[in-house]
């Protein structure tokens, strides 16, 4: 009998097991966490989406070597979820070549957890087949869902592909052959193609989308991390795709471009997110750019340096941007002698464009520092 209509969440890129080392150790072990946590909101949303399946389109681990830690908490964290079901590919960073940890994961799995590692077509529902293409190895050189289009499904079934890897060009550093075909979908007959690697939700076409992340992992995606809650009518009626947030972090990179005339700390106090308990699950990047008066970063920098214990991180980005100084400015560090000298010649330098960007940023940086300890605050 045709199916008049399924739901289902579409997630990937869970990343357990991911370290976080870039960041500093006062978030780094609340980012870990909140990976793990993320197996409880996925299932969350399935409950609220009124859906009993979950299709994982790879990237389950961060790498192919987890501690058993991570893995076995990880089947645990599922099979305390049933009845929800969830149907696992591996992907790049935790590909088939990881043969141990998959066996040992397949021998853990609850009846509610399904390891798909094979490209054949999987019935997950009465009358709903699942066409996974797990990854054989990290850069596989070549489309693995090329085997959908001559695949055959029962009549009237419904037909899900899932798969890992680039549809564009991000993330492919190998050419050509791997890329995933915009035109998947149709070519091959689904009704709606599940896609992981990229870490933000996108749509690719009305039947084909990346779920990105459930927990944000980097700036490059802002706010929080969300799946993507699906409902196809029936065979050949196109889904209804809607982002369903997950995520316990928002992320956020805040761009300033500065003028001298401007106030900076009225700019930043406006741009950060407002209030300190939402600030607590908050990771904020702040990008200056433009010119400032050398007076005022020194303010900036003090208001920057109140707010930070209030975020759960909270950065600065200030390489592009230039410090403007009046003769006045450098006569608080020093009206003449080595001071002076030292001044003049690091103002000199962070505004010399045969330098480096790096070089330039250097010379600021320890100019703001002369400036700071001139004025009896830190810079």
């Amino acid at each position: 009998m045709p199916v008049t209509q399924f739901r289902f969440i579409h997630t990937s890129d869970l990343h357990l097991g991911r370290q976080f080392g870039n960041f500093p150790e006062t978030i780094r072990g609340r980012l870990v966490e909140a990976r793990h946590g993320a197996i409880a909101s996925l299932a969350a949303a399935a409950r609220d989406h009124g859906a009993e399946h979950v299709v994982v389109a790879g990237d389950v681990f961060d790498t192919e070597t987890p501690s058993d830690q991570v893995w076995r908490q990880a089947v645990g964290a599922m099979a305390a979820e049933a009845p929800t079901k969830w149907w696992i590919i591996p992907g790049n960073h935790d590909s088939l070549a990881a043969e141990s940890l998959w066996e040992a994961f397949r021998a853990q799995a609850p009846e509610n957890v399904r390891l798909l590692d094979q490209p054949r077509p999987a019935e997950i529902e009465p009358g709903v087949m699942l066409l996974p293409s797990p990854s054989p190895n990290r850069f596989p050189g070549r489309d693995l869902t090329e085997w959908m289009a001559g695949c055959s499904t029962p009549e009237g079934h419904l037909r899900i592909g899932l798969a890992h890897g680039s549809i564009v060009d991000f993330g492919s550093e190998y050419g050509d052959p791997e890329t995933i075909p915009p035109d998947r979908a149709a070519t091959a007959g689904l009704d709606y193609l599940a896609l992981g690697d990229w870490h933000g939700f996108m749509r690719v076409g009305e039947r084909t989308h990346y779920s990105g992340t459930p927990e944000r992992d980097r700036f490059k995606h802002s706010g929080k991390g969300a799946c993507a809650a699906v409902v196809i009518p029936g065979p050949g009626a196109v889904p209804s795709v809607t982002v369903s947030a997950t995520g316990r972090f928002d992320w956020s990179e805040i761009k300033l471009e500065l003028t001298p005339e401007q106030d900076p700390v009225e700019a930043f106090m406006s741009a950060i997110p407002r209030g300190s308990t939402s600030r607590r699950d908050c990771l904020a990047r702040i990008v200056l750019s433009g010119w400032i008066r050398l007076p005022r970063r020194a303010e900036l920098a003090g208001t920057i340096a109140a707010q930070e214990p209030e975020f759960g991180h909270l950065e600065l980005r200030d390489d592009e941007l230039m410090i403007d100084c009046m003769a006045d400015d450098l006569d608080r560090i020093a009206a003449s002698g080595a001071l002076r000298i030292a001044a003049d010649a690091l103002f000199g330098e962070s505004r010399d464009d045969s330098l480096g960007r790096h070089e330039r940023a250097v010379a600021s940086a320890a100019l703001r520092r002369l400036y700071g300890y001139a004025a009896g605050s830190a810079p």
